[in-house]
């Protein structure tokens, strides 16, 4: 014989007891003992009588001080990482003008989370229920109703206004002073240097370094050679798709020294995780030394499928930094 199943008022009742010691034990967890530490509470029973020598039990914090305390204590940790609020320190004036844009709308989003916080709880505390009397009621308030309505839209104004303005500075194409081709590829990165004759190309674990020059104009020519792969370098605060037949355009002044690493974002295939590169900014005097160096008098070379086959059989995907046309890095 089939064994009933309890009832489902039963599940009801088990859960509500479960729910109801579950608040009881947290809530005596939560209380502070008068030295200070968590108190640990005993079954709820009857109290013993005071006596006129026992101590006075110290009066607990309000629930909603530990509240605040926690939220601010979590805003603070989450905010530590300052001014930058979590993203990359530009290393290029486009990428500046891009922090400038994140630090305004972090700023601006944090202003309105603590004047709508505090709204919020001022209405909780100064229209919380004292009796059971219906409190006055009424439809409409005509000046709130505006104001509340007014400035949202004039915020969305102000921010959309200055991410216009940031927009069309990062996206800027004035006369460059340098130009490079970066075409990607499965699974690697070629830099054409298009008036120095300088080709640097790396496949999978060799990383190709991209040279370039400090405080001077570079335009990218940003290329696919099959599918579509993502230019990314954190430190410049820029990502952009390389696409098959279309070349993106951007440019590039860049105002601090050192090497910073680069990858592709949009997956592209099996080796994607190890399309790698470096961006090493140097002095102009060192780039010209540079480009002297790996300088080549022959042809422009273009990448083929039998030399990126070449490439990478030469140590079975683990290719060191080649250069096209004399160009090495």
């Amino acid at each position: 014989m089939r064994r009933a199943q309890p009832s489902t008022s039963w599940h009801a009742l088990d859960l509500r007891l479960r729910i109801s010691a579950a608040v009881w034990l947290v809530s005596q967890i939560v209380d502070q003992s008068p030295s200070g530490s968590p108190s640990v509470a005993s079954a709820p029973g009857p109290a013993p009588a005071p006596t006129s020598s026992s101590p006075q039990p110290a009066r607990h914090r309000p629930r909603w001080l530990v509240a605040l305390v926690v939220t601010a204590g979590g805003l603070l940790l989450a905010g530590c990482n300052l001014p930058t609020f979590g993203a990359h320190r530009a290393i290029s004036t486009q990428g500046q003008d891009s922090m400038k844009l994140w630090q305004g709308f972090f700023i601006t989003g944090v202003t309105i989370l603590v004047i709508v916080f505090a709204l919020i709880m001022w209405a909780v505390f100064r229209y919380r229920r004292r009796s059971e009397a219906i409190p006055r009621q009424f439809q409409y308030h005509t000046l709130i109703e505006i104001i509340y309505t007014a400035i949202p839209i004039v915020i969305v104004l102000i921010l959309f206004g200055f991410t216009f303005v940031t927009e069309n500075n990062v996206d800027a194409l004035p006369k460059p002073k340098i130009s490079v081709t970066v075409t990607g590829f499965q699974w690697g990165w070629r830099f054409h240097y298009t008036t120095k004759h300088v080709t640097v190309i790396g496949v999978e674990l060799q990383d190709p370094e991209m040279v370039l020059p400090e405080n001077e104009t570079v335009r990218i020519y940003l290329e696919s050679h099959d599918v579509i792969h993502g230019f990314y370098v954190p430190a410049l605060i820029f990502s952009r798709y390389a696409q098959p037949g279309i070349i993106n355009k951007f440019t590039l002044n860049l105002h601090t020294l050192g090497t910073f690493r680069g990858q592709c974002t949009q997956f592209c295939g099996l080796y994607h995780s190890l399309m790698r590169f470096r961006l090493k900014v140097v002095t102009p005097a060192q780039f010209a030394a540079w480009v002297s160096a790996h300088q080549s008098t022959g042809p422009e070379a273009s990448i083929s499928n039998a030399e990126k086959t070449a490439l990478a059989r030469s140590t079975g995907h683990a290719t060191p930094t080649t250069t096209t046309g004399g160009a090495g890095s």
